[in-house]
């Protein structure tokens, strides 16, 4: 599906595969954001994977600008016909649109697939005009939904700086929280634990301790120098972690994380636990990307459970990579039960939301303020409650 648009000296084009865009086109916008996860290998790794197609509910159906033959803009969507792999749970809204008569899927959706990560907006070349080319795409959006009888259009995980944008262009804002480490300035893992109460520094130490005491230990990979064949153990951990708690929800490939090598790896982390009796063989691994001063935790499983290991492999040994490399932020991934005790304030992210059917609008637009109120009420509660001491604590995204 390929449609082109005239508007003036630009150029507009429906695509279904990331592929038909050069690398180097795509990168040069895509490599400038402090996100890594909008960047065409990742993207173009998901498609040829077998991960997002829309067999599994995620038809690809980018939108991208061209000024002549320069690629100026872009947009990863995706056409949806379920809400899974999203983490920002609207089953409220496709309940009520249910109840109301009103189909609410299929949907179009912009966010990197399956990744709880704030960072998504339009790719814009430097030196363009960012808002004009935005009215332009988001016009482009809304004929296409219209045309194709799409219930709505939504973003996820935004771009804190570009929501401002896309409220100007009639998009409504839907406020969550994740959980986000911020480096305040630590010179070392000491350092990190001195923000907590005497009974959290404790716990943290013990559990660290219980990770020795089990005979094991991690060892942290970084970019080229991790080993070719744990691409395929990443697999196998993030799988079983899958089968074991969250059934039906292995939405990557074996063939995803195995193709993150080689062309990809400058952005991994993996932190490897090990036995003292067997350093060939991992009993648990965490999965992490990096880009700039930004972490950012995806995936993690074991074969056996260990006593904290997953505390360690997960939160303890990537802040401690994070502290001694110059990391400002680290964000774990999806829930909080475990992270919110562990120096992991809630932080708030958004979506942006635009029903097309006029019934479902005006409820959003009714409702929305209440909704955000109530969801800054829980982040306060939760931040009024974490187990630091009383010095000051700043948190930055």
């Amino acid at each position: 599906m390929v449609e082109q648009l005239k508007s003036h000296q630009y150029s507009l084009s429906w695509i279904t595969q990331i592929a038909e865009i050069p690398q180097t086109d795509w990168d040069e916008l895509a490599k400038p954001l402090s996100t890594p996860f909008l960047e065409w290998e990742w993207l173009n790794n998901l498609e040829v994977s077998g991960s997002v197609t829309a067999r599994t509910g995620w038809q690809p159906c980018h939108l991208v600008v061209w000024r002549n033959r320069q690629l100026i803009a872009a947009a990863p969507l995706y056409i949806k016909g379920h809400s899974y792999g999203e983490f920002v749970f609207d089953h409220q809204w496709a309940d009520l649109s249910h109840r109301l008569g009103i189909e609410y899927y299929p949907k179009l959706l912009g966010m990197t697939p399956f990744t709880p990560a704030v960072g998504y907006r339009f790719l814009v070349a430097p030196g363009e005009d960012e808002e004009a080319i935005t009215e332009l795409m988001v016009a482009a959006i809304d004929k296409f939904c219209a045309r194709n009888q799409l219930s709505g259009c939504n973003f996820l995980f935004v771009d804190l700086d570009w929501r401002k944008m896309m409220e100007s262009n009639g998009f409504t804002s839907w406020l969550h929280h994740g959980y986000i480490w911020s480096n305040q300035n630590f010179n070392c893992f000491d350092d990190y634990l001195k923000m907590f109460n005497s009974n959290q520094r404790k716990n943290i130490k013990r559990e660290r301790k219980a990770v020795i005491q089990a005979g094991l230990y991690t060892k942290t990979y970084v970019g080229g120098e991790i080993p070719q064949h744990l691409y395929a153990e990443i697999y196998r951990f993030y799988s079983s972690t899958c089968n074991k708690f969250y059934w039906g929800s292995k939405y990557l490939t074996r063939q995803f994380f195995e193709q993150l090598y080689p062309n990809y790896s400058d952005r991994v982390l993996l932190v490897v636990a090990y036995t003292e009796q067997d350093d060939l063989h991992p009993v648990g691994m965490s999965f992490c990307l990096q880009k700039g001063d930004r972490l950012y935790g995806r995936y993690w499983g074991c074969y056996e459970e260990y006593n904290a290991l997953h505390f360690e492999a997960c939160y303890y040994k990537p802040i401690e990579w994070a502290i001694a490399n110059g990391i400002k932020t680290y964000d774990p991934g999806a829930g909080g039960r475990h992270k919110k005790r562990r120096g992991f304030p809630a932080t708030a992210n958004h979506s942006l939301h635009r029903f097309y059917h006029p019934r479902m609008a005006k409820v959003l637009r009714n409702y929305i303020d209440d909704v955000n109120r109530l969801e800054q009420e829980e982040i306060n509660a939760i931040n009024n409650n974490l187990p630091f001491n009383k010095q000051e604590i700043t948190f930055h995204l």
